[in-house]
C-alpha cells in the first residue's frame, strides 16, 4: 500500500494538485469524502462538520498538551469530538490498504507509522491570492487585504490543529519528503513531476 499525503498552505493549490496526483497515479482520492464520512458518522450537517474541524476558534485555545487529545479542558468538547472522529476515519481508510491520496487533515502525522510520502505545498503571497481571487466563489467580492487576512488566519488554524496532534511543526521541511512551491507552475505540468518523483521514492523505501 501507497500513501500520499499532500498539506497545504491555503490558496497554494495543494487540493489541486492531489486531485491530480490520484488522477494520474490511479490512486483512491481522500478531501471532502473524509468530512462526509465524519457528518454521517456523527449525525451531522456535513458544512457544519467541515466549519468546527477548520474553525478559526481553534486558535484562540491555549495548547497544553502533546501526541494526546485527553486533556482537552481547553478546547470544546464537540470540536474535539470532531476531530477524533476524523483520526478514525482517517485510520480506517488505510486499513482498506488501498494505494491513496489524502489531502490535509494531518494524515501524515495520523498515519506516520505506515511510512507515506509527505508533500508540503507552498506559494508566495501574491500566487495565493491570485489564486483565491480566480477561484473565490460567485458572489464573493473579498479585497485582496482581506484575503490576505483569511489566508494567515487558515494556515494559523491548520499550525495550531498540528501542534495538538504531534510534536513537529506545520510547514517545517523535516517533517516532508517534498516540498512544493507552486508559484508560477501550471499543475498540469507540475503534477507529473510530483508523481515521478513520489513513484521513485515508493521504490527506494522498500
Amino acid at each position: 500500500m501507497r500513501i500520499i499525503t499532500v498539506s497545504r498552505e491555503f490558496g497554494s493549490g495543494g487540493r489541486e494538485l492531489g486531485k491530480r496526483l490520484s488522477d494520474l497515479t490511479g490512486f483512491d482520492y481522500y478531501d471532502s469524502e473524509i468530512i462526509a464520512a465524519v457528518a454521517e458518522r456523527s449525525g451531522l450537517d456535513a458544512a457544519y462538520v467541515a466549519n468546527s474541524l477548520s474553525d478559526h476558534g481553534w486558535q484562540n485555545y491555549p495548547i497544553t498538551f502533546r501526541c494526546t487529545l485527553g486533556s482537552a479542558a481547553y478546547l470544546q468538547a464537540s470540536r474535539v469530538g470532531l476531530l477524533l472522529e476524523q483520526k478514525r476515519v482517517i485510520e480506517q481508510i488505510a486499513e482498506l490498504g488501498k494505494d491513496c491520496v489524502i489531502v490535509g487533515r494531518n494524515a501524515d502525522v495520523i498515519l506516520r507509522k505506515l511510512a507515506p510520502f509527505n508533500i508540503f505545498v507552498c506559494a508566495e503571497t501574491g500566487a495565493k491570492l491570485r489564486r483565491c481571487l480566480e477561484r473565490a466563489p460567485e458572489g464573493e467580492r473579498l479585497s485582496e487585504k482581506e484575503l490576505l487576512h483569511r489566508i494567515k488566519q487558515i494556515d494559523r488554524v491548520r499550525a495550531r490543529t498540528r501542534e495538538i496532534l504531534s510534536e513537529s511543526v506545520w510547514g517545517d521541511r523535516n517533517a516532508y519528503q517534498l516540498t512544493v512551491n507552486t508559484t508560477g507552475w501550471d499543475m498540469r505540468d507540475l503534477a507529473p513531476a510530483v508523481s515521478d518523483f513520489a513513484f521513485r521514492w515508493f521504490g527506494r523505501a522498500k
